[in-house]
């Protein structure tokens, strides 16, 4: 019987790897639209996690991806600085549903978990995380920025909700405002030296930082004061920490 010939197009040549490729892209092709772009936003996130973002570029994205640079364009049109910014926005969310508080615990203890869980965020982001709060970075902008001060913002509020806040005069919200900021640069330190400091010894100073800062400006602002008499309440009477805010509380 006479060979049948075997050619370039012919889908049977074992060395042709146009099936291979022509399977890779159809099966990419039946991908939903928004589960296409979540899948971009995913992978942007974890190149933009382990590195500055300007070091960052597309096409990283469409090669970690398996994609090609025109169908990242296809969903973000808007090229680098469009894809960054929806990275950070998921990781903002991803970050804000992190400062759940627990159900269970002392105040204390409830503010030890949930900077647990910042924590483990800034490990898994790192150099973003540290390019993004350094700022200076290329794609840094109003939009980027408005992104960063919402995930403080949503601190804030739910900081003010843990102590029991509806509505807080400047003093207690300056308070919470400048913990926050003493987390963030906790979290920049941490990373600097190399994660060297234990972790939770770090956490439990910032619950400290909190307790003193609270308890220095309890002396100057009725409202604080009164949030920490209720916390002290909940704290038990045993608590190292209780005893601090006692102390401070009779200082007044």
């Amino acid at each position: 019987m006479e060979a049948r010939p075997t050619t370039a197009t012919d889908p049977t040549t074992a060395t042709d790897p146009a099936p291979a490729q022509r399977a890779r892209r159809s099966g990419y092709r039946r991908l939903p639209v928004e589960q296409r772009r979540e899948q971009l936003i995913a992978v942007a996130l974890e190149l933009f996690a382990s590195r500055p973002p300007e070091e960052v570029g597309l096409d990283d994205v469409a090669e970690a991806a398996g994609a090609s640079r025109p169908l990242v364009y296809r969903y973000f049109a808007g090229g680098k600085q469009q894809l960054y910014e929806a990275a950070l926005r998921t990781a903002a969310d991803e970050l804000t549903s992190r400062f759940a508080v627990p159900l269970t615990g002392t105040p204390s203890e409830q503010l030890a978990a949930v900077l647990d869980g910042y924590f483990a965020f800034v490990a898994e982001h790192d150099a973003g995380y540290s390019a993004l709060l350094r700022g200076g970075s290329v794609v840094e902008t109003a939009r980027t920025s408005a992104i960063v001060d919402d995930v403080r913002r949503a601190a804030l509020r739910r900081t003010l909700r843990h102590l029991g806040v509806r509505e807080a005069g400047p003093r207690l919200t300056l308070l919470v405002r400048s913990w926050i900021a003493v987390v963030e640069g906790a979290s920049l330190s941490w990373l600097d030296e190399g994660r060297t400091l234990p972790v939770d010894g770090l956490r439990d100073w910032l619950v400290d930082q909190f307790t003193a800062m609270a308890a220095a400006t309890a002396l100057h602002d009725p409202q604080t004061a009164e949030v920490l008499t209720a916390l002290l309440a909940l704290e038990g009477p045993r608590a190292d920490r209780a005893e601090r805010l006692r102390a401070a509380l009779e200082a007044r």
